[in-house]
């Protein structure tokens, strides 16, 4: 079975001691050959005996053929990402350079977990080129945000270990199609698949791993130019089409009413700013039920609950993740769950974790010994989901009725 050493050291060996701490067919490797011994070229200078009374020859002990274990697939998700922006004034983490180390940010464990994932997942919430062209215009600068990244940004992200991108998002068009496409493209050159708005191209990202299996994304938003959380119909009819092209579907939300206020999972629709921000619990219900194999949410900006539902993982928001500069990041704000999961080759949930990080202002992601993004989302898991079972320990371990 596919392990990461080191995720299982920081998310539970470390948890345990010290406790971690908000918009095709697989391969299996073949059976080993057996290899008769010769056993030396000595010829007995005894007769041949044929007598009845003759000991027959001790027969070979039959051997023992070992099946392959299967393999699972670790798989991380995080939440909303935006390490710096300089538009219209610059608000740059001087940690993060062309050709600067993920470590001098996140630390050592993260950056070893990060890349040993098959599949590292997050929502960029932003833009990543260098043109003026097409700025978006902000009445209220109190509530409306512009974020313009240069395009080291995607090369950085890629170093630390990010596979699949959603920029399905309410900061996606802040530099109109223009800059959409540039992002996108920026990210797709450095080998980020991305997801993101409604155009040909654009809905479905495929990652194809290291023995042939292909991890789909498809990302919906509540904005204008993406594919609508509200729209039941062509969240099923997208989900099945991207189960089409892959053996194991993710599913991106941006999501949900914004801030510390806005926590819980009420299975309701949810307004913010006069927008309809979608009903996050029927919308996940209704990718699973379509053939999504992990729903990864953002767009609270705070942690939610997580679920487990007909054994494949919902995260109701996985909060800010790496969040710079004008992002709130205090209090439940600051925390940065990491979702670590492993799921078979068709995506059923085989373990799962919630691994702590956290930002303290400006902002910028370390591992939070003292697990608090965890214990969150355990809280509001039973608080919002009590009558699934579905628990988060110490530990950040999750468990569920049948694991």
């Amino acid at each position: 079975m596919h392990r990461l050493p080191l995720i299982l050291t920081i998310a539970l060996g470390v948890a345990a001691g010290t406790a971690l701490g908000s918009c095709t067919d697989g391969h299996s490797a073949p059976a080993a050959m057996v290899v008769d011994e010769i056993l030396g070229d000595r010829i007995s200078d005894q007769p041949i005996q044929n007598s009845a009374d003759e000991q027959a020859p001790a027969q070979a002990e039959p051997e023992t053929v070992t099946e392959p274990e299967e393999r699972t697939y670790a798989i991380l998700g995080v939440g909303d990402i935006m390490m710096g922006s300089d538009w219209p004034q610059p608000g740059m983490d001087p940690r993060v350079t062309p050709n600067g180390d993920p470590v001098t940010v996140m630390g050592p464990e993260l950056v070893e977990m990060f890349g040993a994932a098959d599949v590292v997942f997050g929502n960029y919430e932003g833009t990543i080129h260098s043109s003026d062209e097409d700025a978006k215009t902000c009445g209220n600068p109190r509530f409306c945000y512009v974020f313009r990244s240069p395009p080291f940004h995607a090369d950085y992200l890629r170093r630390v270990g990010f596979t699949l991108m959603s920029h399905a998002n309410n900061h996606a068009r802040d530099f109109g199609e223009s800059g959409r496409t540039a992002t996108v493209d920026n990210l797709r050159r450095v080998g980020i698949v991305v997801a993101g708005g409604d155009r040909d191209g654009m809905r479905i990202g495929v990652q194809t791993l290291d023995d042939g299996r292909r991890v789909a994304l498809v990302a919906f938003g509540h904005n204008p130019g993406l594919l609508s959380v509200g729209n039941y119909a062509r969240v099923r009819e997208m989900v099945q089409a991207a189960d089409a092209q892959a053996d194991i579907v993710i599913v991106s939300c941006h999501i949900g009413a914004e801030g510390a206020d806005y926590h819980r999972v009420t299975r309701e629709t949810e307004t913010y700013l006069d927008e309809n921000r979608g009903n996050p619990f029927l919308f996940a219900r209704t990718a699973v039920s379509a053939g999504a194999d992990i729903v990864f949410c953002h767009g609270p900006h705070i942690p939610r609950a997580v679920e487990v539902y007909q054994g494949r993982f919902i995260a109701y928001s996985l909060g800010n993740f790496w969040t710079y500069g004008r992002f709130n990041v205090r209090g439940h704000n600051g925390l940065a769950p990491i979702a670590r999961l492993e799921v078979d080759a068709e995506g059923a949930l085989v373990s799962a974790d919630i691994v702590s990080a956290r930002q303290d202002r400006p902002g910028g992601p370390y591992l939070d010994r003292s697990n608090a993004a965890a214990q969150r989302t355990a809280e509001l898991t039973v608080r919002d989901f009590p009558e699934t079972g579905v628990r988060i320990d110490a530990s950040g371990r999750v468990s569920w009725p049948g694991s």
